[in-house]
C-alpha cells in the first residue's frame, strides 16, 4: 500500500500538496516525523527492536517514531504511531512535546508520554519491530556505544538529553550521559 506525505516549505508552511513515500525530495521539500520517548514511574525508557526486514537500520534499537501521513497534524501521527507500534492508546493531552528538529528534508517533533505498561500489554507491528524492553537511559548510552541503536535517534537523541535527564529524575539517578 503506498503511504502519501504532506509536504511542507523550509519554514513549516502547508505546500498543498502530498508526495509518495519512497520518491526523493526536491530542494525545499520537507515532511513531518514524529517521535516519542516513553517513560514509565521507575525512570525507565521504553524501547523497541527494528525488525531485520527493514530496509533501513535493521535489528537496531529505537524509540518509537514514525512519518506523519497526509493529512495529519503532529500529534495525530504520534497517536497513531503509538497505537500502530506498540498497541499504546493515548490521547493529544498525554504528551509533552520536547523539541523540533530539521533534518535534510523533515521536521522531526519529538515528545515524552509518562505511562506504565506491562512489557506483555506492547502489541508489536508486524515488518516493523520484533522486541521490546523497559530500559535505564544508561544503558541506551551503552546500546549506542555497541553501535546497536538506530544512528538517526541518537543524532535527534543528543539535543534532548538534559531535558530527558530531568524528567527521568524524579524516578532515577540512571540518567543520560551528558
Amino acid at each position: 500500500m503506498k503511504e502519501f506525505f504532506d509536504l511542507y516549505d523550509e519554514h513549516r508552511n502547508p505546500l498543498g500538496r502530498t508526495h509518495e513515500r519512497g520518491v526523493p525530495l526536491n530542494d525545499g521539500e520537507y515532511h513531518l516525523v514524529v517521535a516519542c520517548w516513553t517513560i514509565n514511574s521507575k525512570g525507565q525508557i521504553l524501547i523497541t527492536h527494528r525488525d531485520p526486514v527493514k530496509k533501513s537500520y535493521p535489528s537496531t534499537w529505537e524509540n518509537t517514531c514514525g512519518c506523519a501521513q497526509a493529512g495529519e497534524d503532529s500529534i495525530t501521527a504520534i497517536i497513531r504511531e503509538m497505537r500502530e507500534e506498540t498497541g499504546i492508546q493515548t490521547c493529544k493531552n498525554d504528551f509533552v512535546l520536547l523539541g523540533t528538529s530539521v533534518e535534510a528534508h523533515a521536521f522531526i517533533d519529538t515528545y515524552l508520554l509518562k505511562r506504565d505498561v506491562e512489557i506483555s500489554d506492547i502489541v508489536l507491528q508486524e515488518g516493523e519491530t520484533n522486541d521490546v524492553g523497559w530500559v535505564y537511559a544508561d544503558e541506551i548510552d551503552a546500546l549506542i556505544d555497541d553501535g546497536i541503536f538506530a544512528y538517526p535517534v541518537v543524532v535527534r537523541l543528543a539535543p534532548l538529553r538534559m531535558a530527558m535527564n530531568q524528567a527521568l529524575a524524579e524516578s532515577t539517578d540512571r540518567l543520560f550521559k551528558l
